[in-house]
C-alpha cells in the first residue's frame, strides 16, 4: 500500500486525508443515527407517563421533565412539550417554543453530512489535479519535451495520472452512497420525532389545530 502511495506521488495526500475524513463521519453518524440511540429503551414511555401525570393533576417535578431532556437526542421535543405544558404556556406559545428546540434538533441529526457531500463532490476534482500533475510531470521535462525522456519519468508520471483518478473514483462513489443513505437515515428519524411529538402535543393540547 505504501508503495502505491508513492507511486501516486504527493497528489494523493489531499484524497487520502479526505477519505480518513469521510470514513469518521460515516462511522460516528451510523452510531448516531441508530433508532436505539435516538428513541432509547424508555424514552417514550417515561414521556407518556409525565404526560398522564401532568394530564391527572399529578404534576412532575422540573427536574425529572430535565432528566427527560437529556435522555436521548430526541428527548428534548418530549420534555419541551411537558414543560410547556407545565407553566401553563398555551398552545401557540408551547409550539413555538417546541418549533425552535425542533431546529435544533433536526441540526444535531443533520452534523457533519454537508461535509460528506462535499467530499463525495471534491475528491473527484482532486484525482483529476493529480492526473493534470502527471501529465505535466510527463509532458514539462526538457527530456520529454526533446523526445529523450527516460522511461523512468515517464512511468511516474503515468502512475500518478492513473492512481490519482482510480483514487478520486474510490472515495467519491462511497461517499456519495453514504451520504444518501445516511441523509434518508436521518429524514426517517426526524419523521418519527415529528410524530412521536404530535402524539404527545395532541393529548396535552386536544383543542389544538396540530
Amino acid at each position: 500500500m505504501y508503495s502505491i502511495l508513492l507511486s501516486a506521488g504527493w497528489p494523493i495526500w489531499p484524497l487520502l486525508i479526505i477519505s480518513i475524513i469521510g470514513l469518521a463521519i460515516v462511522l460516528e453518524r451510523s452510531w448516531y443515527l441508530r433508532q436505539i440511540h435516538i428513541f432509547p429503551k424508555g424514552c417514550l414511555e417515561t414521556a407518556f407517563s409525565l404526560c398522564n401525570q401532568l394530564l391527572k393533576e399529578n404534576k412532575p417535578s422540573d427536574a425529572q421533565i430535565s432528566d427527560l431532556a437529556n435522555f436521548s437526542p430526541a428527548s428534548p421535543l418530549l420534555s419541551c412539550v411537558l414543560k410547556e405544558k407545565l407553566n401553563g404556556s398555551s398552545s401557540e406559545a408551547a409550539l413555538e417554543e417546541l418549533q425552535a428546540v425542533a431546529q435544533m434538533t433536526w441540526f444535531k441529526l443533520d452534523r457533519y453530512l454537508g461535509i460528506l457531500a462535499t467530499i463525495a463532490t471534491i475528491a473527484p476534482l482532486l484525482g483529476l489535479f493529480g492526473t493534470v500533475v502527471g501529465m505535466i510531470e510527463i509532458f514539462g521535462s526538457q527530456g520529454a519535451i526533446s523526445g529523450a525522456g527516460s522511461p523512468q519519468q515517464l512511468a511516474h508520471g503515468i502512475s500518478v495520472a492513473l492512481y490519482n483518478t482510480a483514487f478520486g473514483l474510490l472515495i467519491a462513489i462511497p461517499a456519495l452512497a453514504a451520504w444518501r443513505g445516511l441523509k434518508a437515515i436521518a429524514n426517517q428519524r426526524q419523521r418519527e420525532c415529528e410524530e412521536f411529538t404530535r402524539q404527545l402535543f395532541k393529548k396535552l393540547y386536544p383543542a389544538s389545530p396540530q
